[in-house]
């Protein structure tokens, strides 16, 4: 666990010539190192998203045929029959919605590199 620095301490890390007083260009870089850290940051953060995303989707779709199996073998005609017919629906919108996401992150990591 990562303990949180005071604003001591923070001030302290601008203050990169030593000289107890923090001068406008130190504090510049400091915000602008912060604001990269921050960035980097979530970056990572819509990364594991995107990850998770991804996966409870694919688990989602692999396990809607085993909803439908189960539900047959349970003798439970008329919910399988009910569960089938929507199981078209039901892939395309995750189609949709998976590509869908992945084209917004794929423009938005093209805007950043222009």
């Amino acid at each position: 666990m990562t303990r949180k620095k005071t604003i001591d301490e923070a001030l302290e890390a601008a203050d990169t010539n030593g000289d107890g007083h923090i001068s406008m260009e130190e504090l510049e870089a400091h915000m602008n190192l912060e604001f990269k850290r921050k960035e980097l940051e979530d970056a990572d953060a819509q990364r594991d998203a995107i990850r998770k995303m991804a996966w409870f989707s694919l688990i989602g779709l692999l396990l809607y045929p085993f909803g439908i199996f189960l539900t047959d073998m349970f003798g439970l005609d008329q919910a399988a029959k009910l569960i089938a017919d929507i199981a078209p629906t039901y892939f395309a919108s995750i189609a949709v919605l998976v590509s869908a996401f992945f084209a917004a992150d794929a423009v938005g990591s093209s805007r950043k590199k222009d």
